[in-house]
Protein backbone atom coordinates (compact mmCIF):
# COMPACT_ATOMS: atom_id res chain seq x y z
CA UNK A 1 0.00 0.00 0.00
CA UNK A 2 2.52 2.40 0.75
CA UNK A 3 4.53 1.69 -1.96
CA UNK A 4 1.26 2.46 -4.03
CA UNK A 5 0.94 5.93 -2.67
CA UNK A 6 4.52 6.56 -3.39
CA UNK A 7 4.17 5.81 -6.84
CA UNK A 8 0.93 7.78 -6.61
CA UNK A 9 2.52 10.78 -5.39
CA UNK A 10 5.63 10.87 -7.67
CA UNK A 11 3.22 10.73 -10.71
CA UNK A 12 1.15 13.36 -9.21
CA UNK A 13 4.48 15.76 -8.45
CA UNK A 14 5.50 14.59 -11.83
CA UNK A 15 2.51 15.74 -13.28
CA UNK A 16 2.48 19.04 -11.65
CA UNK A 17 5.67 19.59 -12.90
CA UNK A 18 5.61 18.83 -16.48
CA UNK A 19 1.64 20.97 -16.23
CA UNK A 20 3.90 24.12 -14.88
CA UNK A 21 6.74 23.95 -17.38
CA UNK A 22 4.20 23.68 -19.91
CA UNK A 23 2.72 26.56 -18.15
CA UNK A 24 5.69 28.62 -18.17
CA UNK A 25 7.02 27.94 -21.74
CA UNK A 26 3.64 28.71 -23.12
CA UNK A 27 3.34 32.28 -21.39
CA UNK A 28 7.12 32.95 -21.35
CA UNK A 29 6.23 35.76 -23.85
CA UNK A 30 3.24 37.55 -22.03
CA UNK A 31 4.56 37.22 -18.44
CA UNK A 32 7.94 39.01 -19.19
CA UNK A 33 6.35 42.41 -20.69
CA UNK A 34 2.89 42.28 -18.92
CA UNK A 35 4.23 45.71 -18.12
CA UNK A 36 3.27 46.88 -22.16
CA UNK A 37 0.72 49.42 -22.60
CA UNK A 38 -0.90 46.59 -24.98
CA UNK A 39 -1.58 44.85 -21.36
CA UNK A 40 -3.70 48.03 -19.95
CA UNK A 41 -7.47 46.90 -20.18
CA UNK A 42 -7.65 49.36 -23.58
CA UNK A 43 -8.39 48.65 -27.53
CA UNK A 44 -5.28 49.85 -29.10
CA UNK A 45 -5.35 52.55 -31.77
CA UNK A 46 -2.60 52.11 -33.95
CA UNK A 47 -1.65 54.96 -36.41
CA UNK A 48 -0.68 53.17 -39.52
CA UNK A 49 2.49 54.30 -40.98
CA UNK A 50 1.09 57.57 -39.02
CA UNK A 51 -1.91 58.97 -40.00
CA UNK A 52 -0.98 58.00 -43.26
CA UNK A 53 -5.07 59.00 -44.72
CA UNK A 54 -4.19 62.28 -44.13
CA UNK A 55 -0.30 63.12 -44.30
CA UNK A 56 2.77 61.16 -46.67
CA UNK A 57 2.97 58.13 -44.71
CA UNK A 58 6.13 57.74 -42.76
CA UNK A 59 6.64 60.89 -42.12
CA UNK A 60 7.24 63.11 -39.12
CA UNK A 61 4.16 65.28 -40.08
CA UNK A 62 2.43 62.09 -40.88
CA UNK A 63 3.41 60.31 -37.39
CA UNK A 64 2.63 63.86 -35.40
CA UNK A 65 -1.48 63.78 -36.98
CA UNK A 66 -1.11 60.61 -35.71
CA UNK A 67 -0.26 61.26 -32.27
CA UNK A 68 -2.77 64.99 -32.56
CA UNK A 69 -5.77 62.24 -33.45
CA UNK A 70 -4.87 60.47 -30.21
CA UNK A 71 -3.18 56.86 -31.75
CA UNK A 72 -2.12 54.70 -28.94
CA UNK A 73 0.83 54.01 -31.42
CA UNK A 74 3.15 55.40 -34.38
CA UNK A 75 3.94 52.21 -36.46
CA UNK A 76 6.92 52.68 -38.21
CA UNK A 77 7.92 50.03 -40.96
CA UNK A 78 11.95 49.41 -41.12
CA UNK A 79 14.60 49.13 -43.99
CA UNK A 80 18.41 49.25 -43.97
CA UNK A 81 20.42 51.25 -45.99
CA UNK A 82 23.72 50.71 -47.57
CA UNK A 83 25.40 51.69 -44.88
CA UNK A 84 23.34 50.07 -42.28
CA UNK A 85 21.13 52.76 -41.05
CA UNK A 86 17.34 52.46 -40.22
CA UNK A 87 14.80 54.21 -41.77
CA UNK A 88 11.42 54.72 -41.80
CA UNK A 89 9.57 53.22 -45.11
CA UNK A 90 7.00 50.52 -46.08
CA UNK A 91 8.68 49.62 -49.66
CA UNK A 92 12.11 48.02 -50.39
CA UNK A 93 12.13 50.55 -53.17
CA UNK A 94 11.95 54.35 -52.89
CA UNK A 95 10.00 54.30 -56.20
CA UNK A 96 6.43 55.04 -54.91
CA UNK A 97 6.88 57.39 -52.02
CA UNK A 98 9.87 59.94 -53.13
CA UNK A 99 11.13 60.88 -56.21
CA UNK A 100 14.07 58.89 -56.43
CA UNK A 101 14.57 55.35 -57.66
CA UNK A 102 16.05 52.04 -56.64
CA UNK A 103 16.54 50.03 -53.49
CA UNK A 104 17.17 51.20 -50.32
CA UNK A 105 20.07 48.70 -49.59
CA UNK A 106 21.82 50.02 -52.46
CA UNK A 107 21.25 53.57 -51.49
CA UNK A 108 23.66 55.32 -48.54
CA UNK A 109 21.34 57.31 -46.17
CA UNK A 110 22.98 60.61 -47.50
CA UNK A 111 21.46 59.22 -50.87
CA UNK A 112 17.90 58.91 -49.30
CA UNK A 113 18.12 62.25 -47.41
CA UNK A 114 18.46 63.72 -50.61
CA UNK A 115 15.15 62.68 -51.83
CA UNK A 116 11.81 64.33 -51.69
CA UNK A 117 9.37 62.44 -49.49
CA UNK A 118 6.35 63.97 -49.78
CA UNK A 119 5.88 65.81 -53.02
CA UNK A 120 4.09 62.52 -54.46
CA UNK A 121 1.06 63.10 -51.65
CA UNK A 122 0.01 66.20 -52.98
CA UNK A 123 0.14 65.07 -56.54
CA UNK A 124 -1.83 61.74 -55.92
CA UNK A 125 -4.32 63.48 -53.00
CA UNK A 126 -4.65 66.94 -53.96
CA UNK A 127 -7.76 67.52 -51.82
CA UNK A 128 -5.14 67.03 -48.83
CA UNK A 129 -1.79 68.86 -50.16
CA UNK A 130 0.18 70.86 -48.37
CA UNK A 131 2.75 73.05 -49.42
CA UNK A 132 4.52 71.93 -46.18
CA UNK A 133 4.74 67.83 -47.13
CA UNK A 134 6.73 69.30 -50.37
CA UNK A 135 10.46 68.40 -49.67
CA UNK A 136 9.60 66.00 -46.97
CA UNK A 137 12.99 63.63 -45.83
CA UNK A 138 12.59 60.35 -44.99
CA UNK A 139 13.38 60.02 -41.14
CA UNK A 140 15.82 57.23 -39.64
CA UNK A 141 14.29 55.47 -36.65
CA UNK A 142 16.50 57.96 -34.21
CA UNK A 143 15.24 60.99 -35.27
CA UNK A 144 11.65 59.29 -34.86
CA UNK A 145 12.86 58.73 -31.49
CA UNK A 146 14.47 61.82 -30.59
CA UNK A 147 10.98 64.09 -31.54
CA UNK A 148 8.59 62.07 -30.03
CA UNK A 149 10.59 60.77 -27.05
CA UNK A 150 9.99 58.08 -24.27
CA UNK A 151 6.26 59.43 -24.05
CA UNK A 152 4.90 58.03 -27.18
CA UNK A 153 4.18 54.30 -28.19
CA UNK A 154 5.55 52.69 -31.03
CA UNK A 155 5.09 49.90 -33.31
CA UNK A 156 7.90 48.80 -35.34
CA UNK A 157 8.17 46.39 -38.35
CA UNK A 158 11.47 44.32 -39.05
CA UNK A 159 10.56 45.05 -43.07
CA UNK A 160 11.92 42.19 -45.72
CA UNK A 161 14.84 40.95 -42.63
CA UNK A 162 16.47 38.14 -45.31
CA UNK A 163 17.29 41.20 -47.66
CA UNK A 164 19.13 43.36 -44.77
CA UNK A 165 21.51 40.70 -42.54
CA UNK A 166 22.35 42.50 -39.34
CA UNK A 167 18.68 44.26 -38.71
CA UNK A 168 17.48 42.93 -35.51
CA UNK A 169 21.26 43.46 -33.81
CA UNK A 170 20.44 46.83 -35.06
CA UNK A 171 17.21 47.91 -33.68
CA UNK A 172 18.03 46.34 -30.22
CA UNK A 173 20.73 48.43 -30.36
CA UNK A 174 19.15 51.96 -31.25
CA UNK A 175 16.36 50.66 -28.82
CA UNK A 176 19.44 50.53 -26.24
CA UNK A 177 20.44 53.70 -27.07
CA UNK A 178 17.67 55.85 -26.79
CA UNK A 179 16.92 53.82 -23.37
CA UNK A 180 13.67 52.62 -24.89
CA UNK A 181 14.24 49.11 -22.90
CA UNK A 182 15.38 49.59 -19.30
CA UNK A 183 18.49 48.10 -17.85
CA UNK A 184 16.68 44.70 -17.79
CA UNK A 185 15.64 44.73 -21.37
CA UNK A 186 12.13 45.53 -20.52
CA UNK A 187 9.84 48.02 -22.56
CA UNK A 188 6.67 49.90 -22.09
CA UNK A 189 6.36 51.36 -24.98
CA UNK A 190 7.60 49.51 -28.24
CA UNK A 191 5.75 46.14 -29.68
CA UNK A 192 8.14 44.64 -32.84
CA UNK A 193 6.06 42.93 -35.25
CA UNK A 194 7.06 40.86 -38.69
CA UNK A 195 5.64 38.31 -41.06
CA UNK A 196 8.99 37.02 -40.82
CA UNK A 197 8.93 34.35 -37.98
CA UNK A 198 12.64 34.03 -38.35
CA UNK A 199 13.02 37.67 -37.25
CA UNK A 200 10.68 37.71 -34.47
CA UNK A 201 13.22 34.67 -32.98
CA UNK A 202 16.05 36.62 -33.91
CA UNK A 203 14.58 39.52 -31.49
CA UNK A 204 13.50 36.90 -28.68
CA UNK A 205 16.77 35.12 -28.74
CA UNK A 206 18.50 38.67 -28.61
CA UNK A 207 16.41 39.86 -26.09
CA UNK A 208 13.17 37.84 -24.61
CA UNK A 209 11.54 40.47 -22.69
CA UNK A 210 10.13 42.40 -25.98
CA UNK A 211 6.61 41.49 -27.25
CA UNK A 212 6.53 40.85 -30.42
CA UNK A 213 3.70 40.79 -32.69
CA UNK A 214 3.44 37.52 -35.96
CA UNK A 215 2.02 39.35 -38.87
CA UNK A 216 0.35 37.37 -41.52
CA UNK A 217 -0.87 37.94 -44.95
CA UNK A 218 -3.68 35.03 -46.12
CA UNK A 219 -4.78 35.38 -49.66
CA UNK A 220 -7.78 33.32 -48.95
CA UNK A 221 -9.99 33.04 -45.84
CA UNK A 222 -7.44 32.95 -42.97
CA UNK A 223 -7.53 29.64 -41.06
CA UNK A 224 -5.29 28.79 -37.66
CA UNK A 225 -5.16 25.65 -35.85
CA UNK A 226 -4.48 25.78 -31.79
CA UNK A 227 -1.04 24.15 -32.66
CA UNK A 228 0.06 26.82 -34.29
CA UNK A 229 -1.30 29.52 -31.53
CA UNK A 230 0.41 27.59 -29.14
CA UNK A 231 3.72 27.79 -30.86
CA UNK A 232 3.24 31.39 -31.67
CA UNK A 233 2.62 32.12 -27.86
CA UNK A 234 6.17 30.71 -27.25
CA UNK A 235 7.34 33.92 -28.50
CA UNK A 236 4.76 36.40 -29.36
CA UNK A 237 2.30 38.27 -27.16
CA UNK A 238 -0.10 38.71 -30.26
CA UNK A 239 -0.86 37.82 -33.90
CA UNK A 240 -1.62 40.69 -36.89
CA UNK A 241 -3.79 39.28 -39.86
CA UNK A 242 -4.97 41.11 -42.74
CA UNK A 243 -8.21 41.61 -41.57
CA UNK A 244 -10.01 40.96 -45.10
CA UNK A 245 -9.41 37.46 -44.72
CA UNK A 246 -10.69 36.77 -40.92
CA UNK A 247 -13.55 36.51 -39.44
CA UNK A 248 -15.32 35.98 -35.58
CA UNK A 249 -14.40 32.64 -35.15
CA UNK A 250 -10.62 33.34 -35.86
CA UNK A 251 -10.85 35.94 -34.16
CA UNK A 252 -12.44 33.71 -31.18
CA UNK A 253 -9.24 31.37 -31.47
CA UNK A 254 -6.80 33.88 -31.27
CA UNK A 255 -8.53 35.38 -27.96
CA UNK A 256 -8.94 31.81 -26.25
CA UNK A 257 -5.22 31.41 -26.39
CA UNK A 258 -4.66 34.24 -24.66
CA UNK A 259 -3.24 36.38 -27.60
CA UNK A 260 -3.76 40.20 -28.82
CA UNK A 261 -5.36 40.50 -31.94
CA UNK A 262 -4.15 43.51 -34.04
CA UNK A 263 -5.74 43.26 -37.38
CA UNK A 264 -4.66 45.62 -40.27
CA UNK A 265 -5.54 47.40 -42.37
CA UNK A 266 -9.34 48.63 -41.14
CA UNK A 267 -10.03 52.26 -42.57
CA UNK A 268 -13.95 51.69 -43.59
CA UNK A 269 -16.24 52.66 -40.43
CA UNK A 270 -18.39 48.78 -40.54
CA UNK A 271 -15.28 47.13 -40.53
CA UNK A 272 -14.10 48.94 -37.35
CA UNK A 273 -17.11 48.33 -35.85
CA UNK A 274 -16.96 44.40 -37.08
CA UNK A 275 -13.52 44.23 -35.27
CA UNK A 276 -14.64 45.40 -31.78
CA UNK A 277 -17.88 43.01 -32.19
CA UNK A 278 -15.52 40.26 -32.79
CA UNK A 279 -13.33 41.05 -30.01
CA UNK A 280 -9.98 42.84 -31.27
CA UNK A 281 -7.90 44.12 -28.74
CA UNK A 282 -6.83 47.03 -30.86
CA UNK A 283 -5.97 47.82 -35.11
CA UNK A 284 -4.45 49.16 -37.52
CA UNK A 285 -5.73 52.47 -39.25
CA UNK A 286 -4.70 55.28 -41.50
CA UNK A 287 -7.37 57.17 -39.85
CA UNK A 288 -7.10 57.31 -36.12
CA UNK A 289 -9.60 60.07 -35.81
CA UNK A 290 -12.15 58.08 -36.89
CA UNK A 291 -11.45 54.67 -35.21
CA UNK A 292 -11.55 56.59 -32.35
CA UNK A 293 -14.78 58.07 -32.81
CA UNK A 294 -16.57 54.42 -33.51
CA UNK A 295 -14.63 53.49 -29.92
CA UNK A 296 -16.03 55.44 -28.53
CA UNK A 297 -19.61 54.89 -30.06
CA UNK A 298 -18.81 51.19 -29.38
CA UNK A 299 -17.97 51.99 -25.80
CA UNK A 300 -20.88 53.99 -25.50
CA UNK A 301 -23.50 51.17 -26.37
CA UNK A 302 -21.62 48.44 -24.82
CA UNK A 303 -22.26 50.53 -21.05
CA UNK A 304 -25.80 51.16 -22.64
CA UNK A 305 -26.06 47.13 -23.18
CA UNK A 306 -25.10 46.77 -19.49
CA UNK A 307 -27.02 49.01 -17.72
CA UNK A 308 -30.03 47.44 -19.29
CA UNK A 309 -29.23 43.93 -18.32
Amino acid sequence: MKTNLKKFGFCMMSAAFILQATSMGASAANGNHSNSSIYEKKIVNVAHRGASGYAPEHTIPAYQMGEQMKGDYIEIDLQMTKDGRLVAMHDEKVDRTTNGTGLVKDLTLAEIKKLDAGTWFNEKYPQLAKEGYEGLKVPTLEEVFKKFGKKANYYIETKSPDVYPGMEEELLQVLEEYKMVDSKGRTKNVLIQSFSKESLMKVHDLNPKLPLVQLFSYKTQATISDEELESIKEYAVGVGPNFSKVDGQYVKMVRNHDLQFHPYTVNERADMKKALEWGATGLFTNYPDVFNEVLSEYKHKDNGNKVTK
